[in-house]
């Protein structure tokens, strides 16, 4: 029995509907050797901001039960080195290519999305106004207004498909969801990292040099698959489910409470080839399931 992997999200046709999260696989070639990068559906990139930052002091990655805190602060080469550099090594793998980009403004968000639009071989723009380690006061997922002024901003200088990153750090993630949809956003992703902290009870010093980072891992995923089946049973433009997918059966959940794609992030440090393991895992589940479009059980979760 043939099956169908394939989905699309906004313009972007991909091979099946795995890709590999924003800051947790670089820019791709450090994973050259490691897995198949040609067989993701999509690459995401590390968030490129306007100018090049150094991100948080360290330390900036530590191990928590079922999870792992970071607080990287956005380190990047900037727009411009970023184009230069980075972009000939992801042309290469010939998969669609999503670059995620971050601003202290609406106009640098746009400023940025202004340059990568003339670049032919990106294929789509995440915006990341979920980070929670940089310092602001109020994260601009956090309030509808501001999402919807950076959303609208991005796509009045691009034809690009743009994704929306969402954050958990809300009190209703479905007003966001709605907001930054109304603002003409092509799909959503979500959800980006908990605020959260670890105590070295040794030093009694936070075990992160920005004292708090971001929780992702297995300990985030039952959040959210919380967050995807609500916002899916609210808006009508496709979401990117991740949180916590670390094997096919996680992805086929997120599928199931209505991601019709997913972002694999914290496995990739544990496992190099999981993205790659559930693809294939997700076409063995369809397989076995005599299903023969991964399409077909995008928000089939019975209630």
């Amino acid at each position: 029995m043939r099956i169908n992997t394939k989905i699309k999200i906004g313009n972007i046709e991909m091979k099946n509907p795995v890709a590999v999260a924003s800051g947790t696989f670089g820019y791709g070639d450090e994973f050259e050797g490691l897995t198949d990068i040609k067989s993701l559906g999509a690459i995401v990139t590390k968030t490129i901001t306007l100018h090049a930052r150094v991100g948080n002091k360290p330390p900036r990655v530590t191990e928590t039960p079922a999870g792992m805190l970071n607080s990287i602060g956005l380190e990047n080469p900037g727009v411009e080195r970023f184009l230069k550099e980075k972009m000939p090594s992801l042309v290469k793998f010939k998969i669609p290519i999503i670059v995620s980009i971050a601003g202290e403004s609406t106009e640098e968000y746009a400023e940025i999305a202004k340059r990568l639009d003339s670049v032919r071989e990106i294929d789509g723009i995440e915006i990341n106004i979920s980070c929670p380690n940089i310092q602001t006061n109020e994260l601009i997922a956090q309030n509808e207004i501001l999402t919807a002024e950076v959303v609208k901003s991005v796509k009045s200088v691009t034809k690009k498909t743009v994704i929306t990153k969402l954050s958990p750090n809300v009190t209703n993630i479905v007003s966001i969801a709605k907001a930054a949809e109304s603002a003409g956003t092509d799909a959503i992703s979500l959800i980006n990292t908990i605020t959260a902290m670890a105590v070295d009870i040794k030093t009694r010093e936070s075990r992160l040099g920005n004292i708090t980072g971001g929780l992702s891992g297995p300990a985030i995923k039952p959040i959210a698959l919380h967050m995807v089946w609500k916002v899916y049973r609210s808006v009508g433009i496709p979401i990117i489910g991740m949180g916590g997918i670390m094997d096919w059966k996680d992805a086929l959940e997120f599928i199931l409470c209505g991601a019709k794609a997913v972002m694999v992030g914290t496995a990739n440090f544990v496992n190099p080839d999981a993205a790659g393991e559930i693809i294939t895992g997700i076409e063995n589940y369809l397989k076995s399931a005599r299903a023969q479009d991964i399409s077909g059980l995008v928000g089939k979760l019975r209630v």
